[in-house]
């Protein structure tokens, strides 16, 4: 068979002579359409490799505070938390089933998991919604370490009373024997600073000014005395006295009146 070529066509004749249709012959090479179509593809490819990956998940916030946990910043905790109700009890300093019950209550009002852990973000919260609490908040419940003793405490048998830290040392010869929370009177009746000596003790007294039971009374200047309050072991420091200096633990301020004499000192101090 006899070929005619033009171009990039062939015409191809039969044995008459007679022409045949002409047969176009492709100029691209083997393979070169799966080049193309690998391109398309890697193309495709590449857009999807441009997609910016997912966020990673924000890491949990960190636990400062869990049940079990004890120490001062657990004792300012319960205090913070004592200040906007979400706590009755008094601060103990001890990370227990009702701190946690507390702090879950307060997760919760806010949006926060219920976890009744107390974390970063937990306590940032709290902070911003209370505000430092004083000595007196943080021991209301009592337990408030004692001042040093003033001077004229350190000899012979003392009622040593200070007003910083709300204790009264019961001393001998510059020796704590015991210590008790103790509450005074308000800024309208003011318990008297200075040097005393007990000078009567009542058991079972009751005051004739105010009708009220005042006892273990140990009076020491005029009217006023030290005695047990069943107010102060009831509302703590949220209330106070007349003028005298109330004793909240009714056994040890038993123990207390069984020991003292007439004649014993008494100094009160700030």
């Amino acid at each position: 068979m006899a070929a005619l070529v033009s171009g990039c066509t062939a015409q191809a004749v039969d044995t008459d002579g007679k022409a045949q249709p002409p047969v176009r012959i492709s100029t691209t090479k083997p393979g070169d359409g799966d080049r193309d179509g690998d391109k398309k593809g890697a193309g495709k490819g590449s857009d999807k490799g441009g997609e910016k990956p997912a966020a990673a998940p924000k890491p949990p916030p960190k636990t400062l505070l869990d049940r079990g946990a004890s120490g001062p910043q657990v004792r300012e905790l319960q205090a913070r938390l004592r200040q906007i109700a979400w706590l009755y009890e008094n601060p103990s300093g001890t990370y227990g089933a009702s701190t946690a019950t507390a702090v879950k209550g307060f997760q919760g009002k806010r949006g926060l998991p219920r976890t009744g852990t107390t974390d970063t973000v937990t306590w940032q919260k709290l902070l911003g919604m209370t505000h430092k609490p004083t000595k007196f908040e943080l021991y209301s419940g009592g337990g408030i370490p004692p001042s040093k003793p003033d001077p004229r405490c350190l000899n012979g048998r003392v009622l040593c009373i200070s007003k910083a830290s709300r204790t009264l040392t019961w001393m001998i010869d510059g020796k704590a024997v015991s210590t008790m929370d103790v509450r005074f009177g308000s800024q309208y009746t003011p318990t008297r600073d200075g040097t005393f000596e007990v000078y009567w003790k009542s058991r079972h007294h009751v005051s004739t000014l105010y009708d009220t039971a005042m006892p273990y009374a140990m009076f020491f200047s005029g009217g006023q005395a030290v005695h047990y309050s069943s107010d102060f072991a009831a509302t703590g420091y949220n209330g106070a006295s007349h003028g005298c200096v109330n004793v909240r633990d009714e056994k040890k301020i038993a123990n207390l009146f069984a020991q003292v004499r007439n004649g014993d000192k008494v100094v009160v101090y700030k």
